[in-house]
């Protein structure tokens, strides 16, 4: 999708201008990092990297998510990183009952989602303590990823979750250096160093080799659907996961089905999922 977002990447259509603007504005920083923001390496033991409201502690989910990116606590990009640091801290917090995940995000790379997702759910277990994911929006392909890791999903009647799919971008220039009178010269050794560079047409070999790596993806991604929504309840299969073809959910219409077939557990507003989560632990000290 995006040149700088390395293989296959998880990561809704309507989102990639999102995500190119999410890279150009880090770029923009030159390895500082946004206003508000907070340094994983700079966290003593002792503070908290979350909101705690009435024993639930929240932890965000938002914009382009990246497999490393150091800091926490910025509204366009949120690193698997940062996500284990506040749920591996929530798990361990004596004073934390539940955890929400709050979620607005198209996605982002393959790279440690997948990881994060097994790890989410490993500690979810050996903690025993509820987490719920409330979608502030969206949560599409990476994003909806982590969502399932979840105990439940609450998504807004104009939001959606879905996009389970793979993609991988592939730009061809040749043809406009060679209308510039320019010439690349690759000096490469191997086979296969300068498979997909930009400088000449993606030949059918390397085509095939990336198609196979976006439909390995994908079958990955729908078996972790299909065991994390099983987990919490729900009927829905691999094959079902497969059958929507990666299509995005979204809107009265679309949300009302991802719960009809299981990729969701309930259409309300995030204040409504909120007080829920909150109903179920007076309900289930």
């Amino acid at each position: 999708m995006l040149p700088s977002l390395r293989g296959p990447a998880l990561l809704a259509p309507e989102w990639e201008g999102y995500a190119r603007d999410a890279v150009a504005r880090m770029a923009a920083l030159n390895g500082t990092i946004p206003d508000g923001a907070t340094a994983l390496a700079g966290v003593t033991g002792t503070r908290r990297l979350y909101p705690v409201v009435e024993g639930v502690a929240v932890v965000g989910v938002s914009g382009l998510l990246v497999h490393k990116l150091g800091f926490i606590g910025c509204d366009f990009i949120t690193g698997y990183d940062g996500i284990r640091a506040q749920l591996a801290q929530a798990f361990a917090d004596p004073e934390v009952r539940a955890i929400v995940l709050d979620i607005d995000s198209g996605g982002g790379t393959v790279a440690g989602c997948f990881d994060l997702v097994d790890w989410i759910v490993a500690a979810k277990a050996e903690s025993g303590k509820t987490v719920a994911a409330i979608l502030s929006e969206e949560a599409y392909s990476a994003a909806y990823a982590i969502a399932t890791a979840a105990d439940s999903i609450a998504v807004p009647q104009t939001g959606g979750v879905g996009s389970i799919g793979a993609v991988i971008m592939h730009l061809d220039i040749s043809r406009l250096l060679e209308h510039d009178g320019v010439a690349v010269s690759l000096i490469h050794a191997g086979q296969h160093k300068v498979d997909g560079n930009p400088f000449q047409a993606l030949p059918d070999t390397v085509r095939a080799d990336w198609q196979r790596a976006v439909d390995d993806t994908r079958r990955l991604f729908a078996a972790v659907v299909a065991r994390n929504r099983q987990a919490a309840g729900a009927a829905l299969t691999e094959q079902d996961a497969l059958d929507t073809e990666a299509r995005c959910l979204k809107g009265p219409t679309g949300t009302a089905e991802a719960v009809r077939i299981g990729l969701a557990d309930a259409v309300m507003p995030p204040d409504a999922a909120f007080a829920a989560v909150l109903h179920h632990l007076e309900t289930h000290p």
